[in-house]
């Protein structure tokens, strides 16, 4: 049974992925989720409501990744959580237009 949705929104310059629960879940899940895969060299955006622990899990996953933020709506675009790239600092936030998910 599916808990997690999963949608890949593609941009220039990053990809956000985004989640949505179709229910509570428990850690155990992580044994068995198939997050979407991503060749890229961008960046990816990571946006959804669920627990800190899931999105250890998702930022681990795409470690090898350009960079990795996570989406704020409250500063209207993502911080950068992880990078790989010196032109993309921790801390820093990517603007995001027209994010509506």
């Amino acid at each position: 049974m599916k808990k997690i949705n999963f949608m890949v929104e593609e941009s220039v310059d990053y990809i956000i992925i985004h989640f949505e629960l179709e229910e509570p879940i428990l850690p155990k899940i992580l044994q068995n989720i198939n997050p979407p895969k991503v060749y890229s060299t961008k960046g990816i955006i990571l946006s959804g409501r669920g627990p800190i622990w899931l999105y250890s899990y998702l930022t681990h996953y795409y470690h090898p990744i350009k960079f990795i933020a996570t989406y704020d709506p409250r500063l209207g675009g993502a911080v950068i959580v992880e990078s790989h790239n010196p032109d993309y600092k921790p801390g820093e936030i990517i603007k995001v237009d027209n994010y509506e998910l």
